[in-house]
C-alpha cells in the first residue's frame, strides 16, 4: 500500500501530470542509456536508429501506462481520504466522534506541553429527553444537528468540536485564557437559544449548560474531562442554561450527583 502522504498527493490533477510527465521521461532516459551501451557499437547509423526507437517508443507505451496509473491512484487516494473522514466523524451532526475527537486533542497536548495552554468544554442540551418524548427521536436528531450548527458557527479556526456521545458535546479551544474562553462558552450558549427549532412547526426554545476548564503548561485529556464534565453537571444542578468555567490549578476536588 502507498504511504498516505503519496496518497493525498496524488490528489491534485497536477500530480497526475507529474507522475506521468516524470515517469514518461524516466523510461525515455533508462531506454536510452540502455541502448547507447547495448548497441553503441553497431555503428552510428544503427545507434541513431536505436536512440529514436528508444525515445519514441517509452513514449507511446509509457505515457498512457503512466496516466492510466496516477488516475488510478487518484482515485484510491480519494477514497482513503473519504474512508479517512468517515471513520473520524459523526455521521448525524458532522462533528468529530468521540474517538476522533480525544485522540487528535490528546495529540496536541502530547506535542505542545509547553503551550499556552487552552481549554476544553464540554456541551450538554438541557431536557432532551423531553424532546423525544414529546416529539420523537426524528426531531431529537434535529435538535441535535441545530445545537451542533451552532456550536460551529462561534467557534474559530483551529477550534475542535466532537460528539462525545448522546446530547453531549466537547469543545477544545487552544491558545485561550480564562476571560476569553468564558466569553466563547456564553456566545455558545446565546447561539443555540437564538437557534430556530420547530419540531412539528411548533417552535421550542434549546438550551445547553456548559461545564469548561482553563489550563496552562502540560495537562492530560483524561484530567480536563473529568474537570469540565464536574463543572457540566454543576452548571446543570445550578438551574441549567448556563456555563461554569474554572482553571485547573483552582479546581477542587469535588463529586457532583449527575441529573438529567
Amino acid at each position: 500500500m502507498l504511504p498516505s502522504k503519496t496518497l493525498t498527493g496524488l490528489h491534485s490533477w497536477s500530480s497526475v501530470r507529474r507522475w506521468t510527465l516524470f515517469g514518461t521521461l524516466a523510461c525515455v532516459a533508462v531506454s536510452v542509456a540502455f541502448n547507447a551501451t547495448i548497441f553503441g557499437d553497431l555503428g552510428e547509423a544503427a545507434l541513431r536508429r536505436s536512440i529514436v526507437s528508444a525515445v519514441v517508443l517509452p513514449i507511446l507505451l509509457g505515457a498512457p501506462l503512466f496516466l492510466y496509473m496516477s488516475l488510478r491512484m487518484r482515485g484510491l487516494a480519494i477514497t482513503n481520504l473519504r474512508l479517512g473522514l468517515v471513520a473520524r466523524t459523526d455521521s448525524l451532526t458532522a462533528c468529530l466522534n468521540r474517538g476522533a475527537f480525544t485522540s487528535k486533542v490528546s495529540t496536541i497536548l502530547a506535542q505542545n506541553p509547553g503551550s499556552t495552554g487552552g481549554a476544553l468544554l464540554m456541551i450538554d442540551a438541557d431536557n432532551f429527553k423531553a424532546i423525544n418524548d414529546q416529539f420523537g427521536h426524528n426531531a431529537g436528531d434535529e435538535a441535535l444537528t441545530v445545537i451542533a450548527r451552532s456550536i460551529r458557527t462561534i467557534l474559530r479556526a483551529g477550534d475542535l468540536v466532537g460528539r462525545m456521545g448522546g446530547e453531549e458535546f466537547g469543545v477544545y479551544l487552544p491558545d485561550v485564557d480564562q476571560k476569553n474562553a468564558e466569553a466563547i462558552a456564553e456566545r455558545i450558549r446565546r447561539s443555540v437559544n437564538l437557534a430556530v427549532f420547530a419540531p412539528e412547526g411548533q417552535q421550542r426554545p434549546l438550551s445547553v449548560s456548559i461545564g469548561g476548564v482553563v489550563f496552562e503548561g502540560e495537562a492530560s485529556f483524561a484530567e480536563l474531562f473529568r474537570i469540565a464534565d464536574q463543572r457540566l453537571y454543576g452548571a446543570k444542578q445550578a438551574g441549567r442554561n448556563r456555563f461554569a468555567m474554572v482553571h485547573a490549578d483552582d479546581h477542587p476536588a469535588i463529586v457532583l450527583k449527575r441529573s438529567a
